[in-house]
């Protein structure tokens, strides 16, 4: 293990307790009380995972997320006491997932070890089979395992690697409907649990990166009760 952690709170006791879990998992942390220490530590260090917490006492955690997707692509956890689904999806429209306080920081460290299998797979180069697919191209969208990248219409789309892995796989199952527990199993590498809406609102935020029609979607549909589907 030995992966590298950022954890910054400005609620101390929090943050410490944060680190203790995650220390005695394996994991190596870097723990800041301020945004502005966290971006320093970003800029110096090879980090494979942050969890931020959005009220902090200069910068707020969405402006750090942020600044950390103008140059990295490893997993993003935003911890908030703000509970309204609207914060949930401003969460999810820039991290990879999303834990409300109070929480239990064995699930902090559960949901650390989900983010940290998906962006290994991610980052992991893929053995070639001859009849194995590394790119993809549809109606104008062209997206590519081998660079990571997703070219729409000429212009690459900013994605995080949760949405590179969903639309991925939307990709690679095209013309099938894919429920909304298999999408999440498949991206996510855990079981899927009823009143999830974390795969809704990464659809949400790709549709709005791609400039989809909310009404009649080019690229990922959704059939109603079944799940989501990319037409041939």
């Amino acid at each position: 293990m030995n992966e590298k952690i950022l954890v910054v709170d400005d609620e101390k006791e929090l943050a410490d307790l944060v680190e203790v879990y995650l220390k005695n998992d394996g994991y190596t942390v870097y723990k800041f009380y301020n945004g502005t220490d966290a971006l320093r530590c970003i800029e110096s260090t090879h980090l494979d995972l942050a969890i931020l917490d959005i009220m902090l006492p200069d910068i707020d955690g969405f402006q750090i997320c942020q600044k950390i997707r103008e140059k990295f692509y490893f997993p993003v956890i935003m911890l908030t006491a703000k509970v309204e689904d609207g914060d949930k999806i401003m969460g999810l429209s820039v991290a990879d997932d999303y834990i409300t306080k109070p929480f239990n920081p064995l699930e902090v460290v559960a949901r650390v070890k989900a983010q940290l299998r998906q962006y290994m797979r991610y980052r992991q180069p893929q053995i070639k089979q001859e009849d194995e697919c590394s790119e993809y191209d549809i109606r104008g969208m062209t997206i590519s395992k081998k660079s990571h990248k997703c070219i729409l219409f000429g212009k690459e789309l900013q994605l995080t690697p949760t949405e590179f892995s969903i639309l991925w796989y939307l990709c690679e199952n095209q013309g099938e409907v894919i429920s909304t527990e298999e999408l999440f199993e498949a991206v996510w590498g855990e079981k899927y649990m009823d009143n999830n809406n974390t795969v809704m609102a990464h659809i949400g935020r790709l549709r709005e990166k791609m400039k989809e029609r909310a009404k009649n979607p080019k690229f990922i549909k959704t059939v109603w009760g079944v799940g989501y589907t990319i037409e041939k």
